[in-house]
């Protein structure tokens, strides 16, 4: 997986690309948040829930199923969002889908169960770019963890800045 610092990179570059009159400041700090939601499940450990378990590490709260139930929460609040209930149901759901997506193209693990509850088979891309992330902070602060943090600059900051940038390019000129 990606670490916490890298999985908000979607929504932030999305906030930026789209622009504050589409993405308010609440909404961009719920996207951080929805984007780093399914990590939560490394809860299940302590509760004797292995990973390969369909509530495991990377199962059911790495789905688009889990995504678009904390898309429509998130957009029942659309009003405190300062925002529509379409564009925050969009804005959630990819930044919740976002860190599935991301673990997906990691070097480890046991892939990702996107299509959970239809499947609970589990996926990786095609091409497996990311560093694993450490789960133990004493191996996070090992050249293991400077070597993760190169590779998230690299293939995950890198195309979110190159992304938030191209969409703030459209997102202006259709502006004018």
């Amino acid at each position: 997986m990606p670490t916490i610092f890298s999985h908000p990179a979607v929504p932030l570059a999305l906030g930026f690309g789209l622009g504050k009159k589409i993405v308010s400041r609440r909404l961009l700090l719920a996207g951080i948040a929805a984007s780093i939601l399914p990590d939560l499940d490394v809860v299940a450990f302590s509760f004797g829930i292995p990973y390969e378990h369909e509530f495991g590490h990377r199962g059911f709260s790495h789905s688009f199923f889990f995504a678009a139930l904390v898309a429509l929460l998130g957009a029942c609040g659309h009003r405190w969002l300062h925002c529509g209930f379409g564009i925050a149901f969009w804005f959630l759901f990819f930044s919740t889908a976002s860190h599935g997506i991301l673990d997906a193209f990691t070097n480890g693990g046991l892939g990702i169960a996107f299509f959970w509850p239809w499947s609970d088979a589990r996926y990786f891309a095609r091409y497996q770019l990311i560093e694993v992330a450490p789960i133990s902070l004493s191996h996070f602060l090992s050249w293991w963890g400077v070597s993760v943090l190169l590779s998230e600059l690299r293939w995950v900051w890198l195309p979110c800045v190159l992304m938030g940038l191209g969409l703030a390019c459209v997102f202006r000129n259709s502006r004018k």
